[in-house]
This record gives C-alpha cells, structure tokens and sequence, in this order.
C-alpha cells in the first residue's frame, strides 16, 4: 500500500477553494491535467456525491497514457473537508483520500491532501508497479498549484461577472 500527503497554500480563503471544488455548474472549466465529471451529484452537500475522473498515466501502462478512476464522497463538511474512496485502472486500484481546508486566517487557505492507494494485483506490488505509477500520478505538486491558482481567478472572474450583469 502507497500513501501519499502534501499541503499546499493559496492566496484565498477556504469558502472561496470549496466552490472551486465544489462548482457544478455546466461552464466549469476542465483543467489541463484531467477532467471530473459528475454522475450522481450527492445530497445538497455532496455526501454521497459519484464522479469519474481521468488524469494522465505513464503510456507503458498500455491504456493510451490516459488513467480513470470512479470516486464517491463521504464525510463532507462544507468549507471544512471531504474524504473519497475509489476504484481506478489501468492498473486496478482502491484509494482512500481526503481533503482538508484550513483556513490560515489572512484570506489563505493550506489545502491537505493525502492518499492511500493499493493495487488489487499482488503482482503488480511485487513487481513494484504500484509505487512507480502512484508516484508518477501523485509527484508534480506544482502543476496542481498551477491548476487551483487559474480555477480561482476563472471563480474570481466569473463572480464579478455576475455582480455586473445583476447591477445592470
């Protein structure tokens, strides 16, 4: 079993990284680095929400470089933290996950990631298959501060869109 866990801090506070997370309307913006889509929404929180995710795989996994995973949401609590657990491929996986908001009181906010991740193939540990690949997914934190970095200016400019378009 893998486990993976890094913070990461962003110039704003944790109601405004929540609605980057939790936006879901039609005009959200995919990022570069994979794409969500919602299968079942959950209840007016999100508990219980289903979404299929892809992300970008080592191409030796023979899946076309393209990685999927089917992830549910449990203990969500707004503005504060949810966890997921999964089932993904190529290489056959359960995760558990979870994030955590904590609000630096200075309008940042550290973002908590972490992760377990086990392959269902004994072999595939053995071989070393599980570690390589989840490290591989899990390594380039600077690419996904990038991501959050440009999803709460697009959330910043879209808000301010709709203070003009109600003012008019």
């Amino acid at each position: 079993m893998q486990r993976h866990a890094y913070s990461l801090v962003v110039d704003a506070p944790p109601r405004e990284v929540w609605e980057l997370f939790w936006y879901r309307a039609h005009d959200r913006p995919q990022a570069k680095i994979g794409s969500i889509e919602i299968l079942h929404p959950g209840d007016a929180i999100g508990e219980g929400l289903v979404r299929h995710c892809t992300f970008q795989v080592p191409k030796v996994l023979l899946s076309g470089g393209v990685g999927q995973s089917w992830e549910w949401l449990t203990d969500v609590r707004p503005y504060a933290s949810w966890q997921y657990d999964a089932v993904g491929k190529p290489l056959w996986s359960r995760a558990h996950g979870e994030t955590r908001l904590e609000d630096l009181g200075d309008g940042r906010t550290c973002i908590h990631f972490s992760e377990t991740y086990e392959c269902f193939n004994p072999w595939m540990r053995r071989l070393g298959l599980e570690r390589w690949v989840h490290r591989r997914i899990s390594k380039d934190n600077d690419t996904i501060l990038a991501a959050l970095e440009g999803g709460l200016r697009w959330h910043r400019k879209r808000r301010a869109r709709e203070v003009g378009t109600a003012s008019a």
